[in-house]
């Protein structure tokens, strides 16, 4: 299909020089000051044959973790190697007619962690896209099998009824319906100011109350209602939104919309969110086979009505289309604080990382609000078979349908309005019919890792397929962030044991990902997998340079020393750099803080729970598990986020390890201004005492809710009790361990 009936091209890309500049030159300075770190440390060692003594071990532990910090510094260097940025001039697409269909994919799998609501808003926001509506295929899975879900699918579809012509007679640009009636936004239509405008507006949300009342009754119905669904036991269950309505709207242009419930048994693998994903690419190629896909989590509503029209300028683009597989949009958040303590944002990851991969090959994909090219997930097999006559069953199944839609290119093949039993979307979405196959292997979105995104983006890169990042200036896509520490940690321990998990498989990208990729491109990938290893070096820093003050072993060159100016650069280069980038991504000083101190929280606490996890699940001893992130809305733990408070109602192996070493760090500090003091040996400790008032500097909160704070929030004095025992037993560990070797 050509891009554009002129040559104007239907994007542009742009590296940022500057900062491309500024990344390559600090690359030069601080890795000239971590060659000079490592010659003192391996000249120390030699030249200094009294330190094998009680010196020995923490002085290693502590090169080690200066070597693991290192590593990592090297690998994230890949993504600020060249940066870009880029323009898209949907303007210059073709005409409707010749558009490509796109299939929208939306998961849920728990409707009280989960609300219905929430999730019926981000179905309406996907079939209000702004595109030919006859090319939009809408699919919601629900791995819960809830009788709610279900429910709120049929009522979503009578009230878009109402809302998609709303939105399309006003060219609304937030059609979530939520986000529409809540916001204090003005939108600039031409309608706004009309009288008729605001009589249908009032009477839409009328429209809309009711439609939320509808599912609200129904719950309270289901509650005391002795029906119900053994969730991960279930048949499949699948069902097409039917236009037989009667109401006073007539010749509503609707994009298909279908409730798909795939089968669950208790010893069936359901491979979580992919296994999802991949019965919803059978269900949708037998049922409307469009070419380009749409996957969104169940929170993350269509912000903006236009997001198909910027992907399809780069899928319709002839110079890059026969390779790209996904274009990716950023996460975003509706109910981010100005503050963000939690880094929920993840502002690094979309602001800097993606757009350094974008520079290279493309970003990772991001689990959410990305348009995937279909044949990209079948992999080569499809051709194969046409040219080899390969028995296809082999890789997709028993199905002859869905072997019959791979041939077919932006065909529908199936209708709302046409009567059909659905006896073939029930066979694929069984549990028998990937037995035997190469679904989650070769075929579809991968089941090797938790984090199928991760992995399946990975192999796609591998497989010679490129991507591309598109950030416009309005959000495409909003979705509702962890506002609670707890929530946060539990969603990262899962995040980052899927990662590591990748590391240590036999997809390390640095063995398997260098040989079929660029060299710039395996780093990227290599330094999100192995990212979680920052947990060691940070539990050293934090303990073992302290524990040395107490019997005023030095970790580190004097002041009076010429190598103590490049500690001094590397530590200052390493914030600076970090605060530029803050800076220019539109940050603040207290954002700079707060991303410095929860990377600091999710060292010592999740990314070491993420290692171990991936290493029991590799030998064996834990089997992988998916928890889906809590969405509720707490109005209590909301508020706490808003005034930038934050709530340590969390469990005890995230908050006592925390407590436990910053009380080390304040006790080691406390010994160490009375080395300086009396005794007078400022110069030799020096680095000691600033690394440990930092660390409590930083993390200053943690303080404050175990001391000062006597909201719900704070920490409680149980915790504080199993922090202070921790601490206890490992002085004891540093006296019989450290000092005694």
């Amino acid at each position: 299909m050509e891009a554009s009936q002129g040559t104007l091209p239907l994007n542009t890309c742009h590296v940022q020089k500057p900062l491309l500049i500024i990344n390559r030159l600090h690359m030069l300075l601080h890795s000239t000051a971590l060659g000079f770190l490592f010659y003192y440390r391996v000249r120390f060692l030699f030249q200094n044959p009294e330190n094998r003594g009680s010196h020995l071990l923490p002085w290693l532990l502590v090169f080690a973790s200066e070597i693991i910090l290192s590593f990592i510094w090297f690998l994230g260097q890949a993504y600020r190697w060249r940066p870009v940025s880029r323009c898209v001039f949907p303007e210059r697409l073709p005409g409707d007619d010749k558009l490509p269909a796109v299939d929208v994919f939306i998961c849920t799998a728990d409707p009280i962690k989960e609300p219905t609501i929430e999730v019926m808003n981000t179905v309406l926001s996907s079939m209000a896209l702004d595109y030919p509506q006859e090319k939009l295929h809408v699919y919601l899975s629900d791995d819960g099998c809830s009788p709610i879900t279900l429910y709120g699918m049929r009522k979503a579809f009578e009230f878009a009824r109402w809302w998609l012509p709303f939105c399309r007679r006003y060219r609304i640009k937030n059609r979530c319906p939520k986000a529409y009636f809540s916001s204090v936004e003005i939108d600039d239509s031409d309608f706004v100011r009309s009288s008729l405008y605001m009589e249908d507006k009032q009477k839409i949300k009328g429209k809309y109350e009711a439609f939320k009342e509808d599912i609200q009754t129904f719950i309270k119905d289901k509650a005391f209602s002795k029906d119900s669904i053994t969730v991960g036991d279930h048949s499949p269950v699948i069902e097409v939104m039917q236009e037989n309505i009667i109401d006073d709207v007539d010749n509503v242009k609707m994009p298909l919309l279908v409730y798909v419930s795939r089968e669950r048994k208790p010893f069936s693998p359901h491979h979580f969110k992919a296994g999802a994903l991949n019965a919803l690419l059978r269900v949708s190629a037998v049922m409307s086979n469009s070419p380009y896909i749409l996957v969104l989590d169940c929170d993350m509503f269509c912000n903006d009505a236009t997001s198909a029209r910027y992907a399809m300028c780069f899928h319709l683009d002839p110079k890059i289309s026969s390779t790209l597989a996904f274009v990716q949009f950023p996460q975003k958040f509706h109910n981010i604080s100005k503050n963000d303590i939690y880094d929920s944002q993840l502002r690094s990851l979309f602001t800097l990382q993606w757009q350094g991969m974008d520079g290279l090959k493309g970003p990772v994909l991001s689990g959410t609000g990305f348009y995937m090219k279909r044949v990209s997930l079948y992999g080569n097999h499809a051709n194969e078979g046409r040219t080899h006559m390969l028995p296809l069953q082999e890789y997709f199944g028993s199905s002859n349908e869905f072997i019959n839609s791979l041939t077919q290119n932006d065909t529908s093949v199936f209708s709302s309005g046409q009567n059909t039993l659905l006896e073939e979307p029930h066979l694929l979405v069984s549990c028998r019919y990937e037995i035997g196959t190469k679904w989650g292997q070769d075929v579809g979105f991968l089941y090797d890792s938790v984090v199928e995104d991760f992995l399946t983006g990975f192999i796609l890169h591998c497989n010679g397929w490129t991507s591309v990042f598109c950030e416009p200036s309005r959000p495409q896509f909003l979705g509702t962030a962890t506002t609670n520490l707890n929530d946060v940690l539990i969603q990262g321990t899962r995040w980052y044991s899927g990662l590591f998990e990748n590391g240590i498989s036999k997809f390390c990208p640095l063995i398997y990902g260098s040989l079929r990729m660029p060299l710039l491109q395996s780093l990227c990938f290599a330094e999100l997998t192995y990212f979680p290893l920052y947990c060691l070096p940070l539990w050293c820093f934090a303990t073992i340079p302290q524990l040395c003050l107490l019997n005023g072993i030095p970790l580190y060159p004097k002041v009076t020393d010429p190598y103590f100016i490049i500690f001094l650069f590397i530590f200052v280069s390493s914030l600076s750099k970090h605060l530029l980038e803050v800076f220019l991504t539109g940050g603040t000083l207290q954002k700079w803080i707060n991303e410095q101190r929860i990377w600091m929280m999710k060292s010592t606490t999740c990314h070491l729970y993420g290692c171990l996890d991936a290493l029991l699940k590799k030998i064996g001893i834990r089997e992988a598990s998916f928890l889906p992130t809590n969405k509720a809305e707490d109005d209590e733990q909301t508020l706490l986020y808003q005034i930038d408070k934050y709530n340590f109602r969390a469990s005890n192996i995230f908050i006592v390890p925390m407590l436990a070493l910053l009380t080390i760090n304040i006790c080691c500090l406390v010994v160490g201004v009375y080395r300086v003091i009396l005794v007078g040996d400022w110069g030799k400790m020096l680095i000691q005492n600033v690394l440990a008032g930092f660390i409590i500097t930083v993390n200053y909160p943690v303080i404050e809710g175990a001391v000062i704070r006597k909201d719900k929030g704070r920490i409680s004095q149980s915790v504080a009790i199993h922090a202070i025992l921790a601490t206890m037993f490992l002085l004891a560990f540093y006296k019989l361990v450290l000092v005694n070797v």
